[in-house]
């Protein structure tokens, strides 16, 4: 009896459900899913970006400037650079 009603929640999608966690902080096609500060320099955040082609890439921001390091990579600059001044932003930064 106990076996007929878990199968039956699980058909029904009451036990087993996938959980869906967020990206992230985005901007446009550009997520960036790990955002610490740099040990170094309180003024800098490490980003962790990804975008939708599947591109990863590890940047650091530079809040004080505005931008980023590198300054080339293969997740778009533009959004990527947006996303760091956001970050910069909640992280109570000037940017």
């Amino acid at each position: 009896m106990i076996r007929l009603l878990l199968l039956l929640c699980c058909l029904f999608g009451l036990i087993g459900q996938p959980v869906w966690a967020s990206p992230g902080l985005c901007t446009g096609p550009v997520c960036a899913d790990g955002i610490t500060r740099s040990a170094k320099n309180h003024w800098q955040l490490v980003l962790r970006l990804n975008d939708q082609q599947g591109h990863r890439e590890k940047v650091v921001m530079d809040c004080r400037a505005g931008v980023l390091s590198p300054r080339a990579g293969q997740v778009d600059r533009s959004y990527a650079t947006a996303v760091g001044r956001r970050a910069c932003r909640l992280a109570g930064e000037s940017a």
